[in-house]
Order: C-alpha cells, then structure tokens, then sequence
C-alpha cells in the first residue's frame, strides 16, 4: 500500500470544479459543481496536495486582467474552503490566446513544470483531473495519471477516438474522481 505523501492532484478549473460559463469573467457567476468541493476535501484528508491549472485566454484577449483573475479565483477559493474546508496549494494559468504558441497553455506543461519547480511537485506521483483532453493531455505529456470527468465538456470529450490515448479513468465527477485516486493510491 503507497500512501498520499507527496501526491499533488492538478486540478481544471472551469466544468470541473465549477460550471462551465464561457470566458467566466465575475467572480458572482461561480458556482460549484455539486460534489468537487466534498471530493476535494477527501483528498486533502489523504494529504494530498491540491494545485489549480487553468487556461485563461479571456486575459489575452482584453476581455479582463489578472487583477479579475485573482477576485474570481479568490472567490472560488472562499466557496471551497466555507463549503468543505478546502485549501488550493498553487494556481497557476495560462493567460494567452491559444494561437500564441507560448509553453503554458496546456495541453503544453509550462504551468506543470513552474509548479514541480515552486512547489516541489512530484510529476510521477501526480494526478491530472480535468473535463478536456487538452487537460488529459497536457498531464500525460507532464508524467501524471489522468482523469477525465463527464461534467462540462467531459461526455463529448470521451466519444473522441484520440481519448484512449490520453484518458487513463473516466469517471462522472469531481467526486468519484477523487475516490478513484484514492482506490488507485491505495488508501485505507
């Protein structure tokens, strides 16, 4: 039996943890997807390590700035933590357009590899939990486990034949996504 030491479960934002809304741009149209909240929280008991990766092209494309970035994030993290407790250890985004060709957006591993080096994040014992296979991607691409949730475009996403080969789990949510990392780290 492995144990979660030094697992950190990276984690989409928008239509895996709150509901998708295009380019979301006030922080008063968050809403959480029922369960993420209370599967987060069952991570963080396991010790579990919980970082945010997020592309934000609505920056890049004048529509907000990162000072409305962090008020949005700021919210998500107080409806997190007055729900269930939960504490985000890192958040990290991409704010270019996805033509830019920078090497953060994902499914390019930027925000992946500027979190092994700030927050000493293990890629290997690593999760990616995410409702697109950009996300699935871009964690294989870093070296972690996937998961692919049906919430947001997560049911359209897995009917794509090219979702073999970058979706290790597929499960409905937020929260069974977290009992099967649980299951597959071999927690009591």
């Amino acid at each position: 039996m492995s144990d979660a030491a030094g697992v950190t479960v990276f984690l989409d934002r928008d239509g895996t943890l709150n509901r998708e809304k295009h380019h979301l741009s006030d922080p008063d149209d968050l809403e959480l997807i029922p369960g993420a909240a209370k599967g987060l929280r069952a991570l963080m008991l396991y010790g579990c390590r919980l970082v945010v990766v997020t592309n934000q092209s609505p920056i890049g494309r004048g529509i907000f700035d990162e000072a409305r970035l962090h008020e949005i994030h700021g919210r998500l993290a107080a409806m997190l933590s007055r729900d269930e407790g939960v504490t985000i250890d890192g958040w990290y985004w991409c704010p270019h357009l996805p033509d830019a060709g920078c090497r953060c957006r994902k499914p390019e591993i930027g925000m992946f590899l500027q979190a092994r080096d700030e927050l000493g994040v293990d890629l290997k014992r690593s999760w990616m939990v995410g409702d697109k296979l950009i996300d699935t991607q871009a964690g294989c691409l870093a070296g972690a486990r996937t998961v692919l949730v049906a919430t947001g475009y997560g049911k359209e996403q897995h009917e794509l034949p090219e979702r073999t080969e970058w979706v290790d789990f597929f499960v409905p949510s937020m929260l069974e996504a977290a009992e099967l990392i649980v299951e597959q780290q071999g927690l009591p």
